[in-house]
């Protein structure tokens, strides 16, 4: 697993990616999970897109982000059409985008100061 250097000691950051384990401030996840900039939630029970459902993501729509990133596992799928029209009747911007993507994105949008969530399937 390649990992950057941690930039900051009050945000969490993605600092590497590869298929099954993803490293949050130098520490690998291989359990899905839900990051923002200053919070981690490493029990989120979603292993997959088809478990997906409105109430894995309620802790995230509470205090909805400016952006939510779902990454979807090693390819990209979208979920099901129910919890689709849910995330977009939110007024939030969503992006649906295999795990690695959303690791990137979630990295950028942070970087520019943005309010971002990335709920990260992890799977092998």
């Amino acid at each position: 697993m390649l990992f950057s250097e941690v930039t900051s000691e009050d945000s969490y950051i993605v600092t590497g990616y590869e298929s099954g384990r993803v490293g949050i401030n130098q520490i690998a996840h291989s359990r899905s999970l839900i990051v923002r900039p200053h919070e981690l939630r490493t029990d989120w029970p979603v292993e997959s897109i088809e478990q997906l459902g409105v109430d894995h993501l309620q802790a995230i729509l509470d205090a909805p982000p400016e952006v939510l990133l779902i990454g979807t596992g090693t390819v990209q799928q979208f979920p099901d059409r129910a919890v689709w029209r849910h995330l977009r009747s939110q007024g939030l911007g969503v992006e649906i985008m295999d795990t690695a993507a959303a690791c990137r994105t979630y990295n950028l949008i942070m970087a520019e100061g943005r309010d971002v969530a990335a709920a990260l399937i992890i799977n092998g």
